[in-house]
């Protein structure tokens, strides 16, 4: 059975989060950190969402994001981010598998001290 699809309320920040697989430390490298950033500049000029704040550690990446409101920015943006990153280090050391660990997680942020928590913390 096909996973349900995301439903991303318009007029929210998303916090997004995503793990590499078993906690690998898959980005410990700045040029993999750069590749995945590479990929984040060009789904915002394809999708037209836009980078809050976002943060890129060896085993895991954080954004904080505004959709634009066709419901759809955020989860082209992650698939084109997620899947490059992971095609170009796979090729790049010549290893198959997952690189990143399920899919991706999106909280909604309310606006205030909420946001403004949510920025500190990352």
């Amino acid at each position: 059975m096909p996973r349900a699809r995301r439903h991303f309320l318009t007029g929210y920040a998303w916090h997004i989060t995503h793990r590499c697989h078993e906690k690998e430390f898959l980005l410990r490298f700045a040029k993999d950190r750069r590749s995945w950033m590479h990929w984040l500049l060009e789904a915002k000029r394809r999708y037209g969402f836009r980078v809050l704040n976002y943060i890129a550690t060896s085993n895991h990446i954080h954004l904080l994001v505004l959709d634009h409101g066709d419901g759809q920015s955020i989860s082209r943006s992650m698939q084109l981010t997620a899947g490059r990153t992971a095609q170009q280090f796979n090729h790049r050391k010549k290893r198959k598998g997952a690189f990143w660990e399920d899919r991706y997680h999106a909280t909604a942020v309310e606006t205030g001290h909420h946001l403004f928590s949510c920025l500190t913390y990352m």
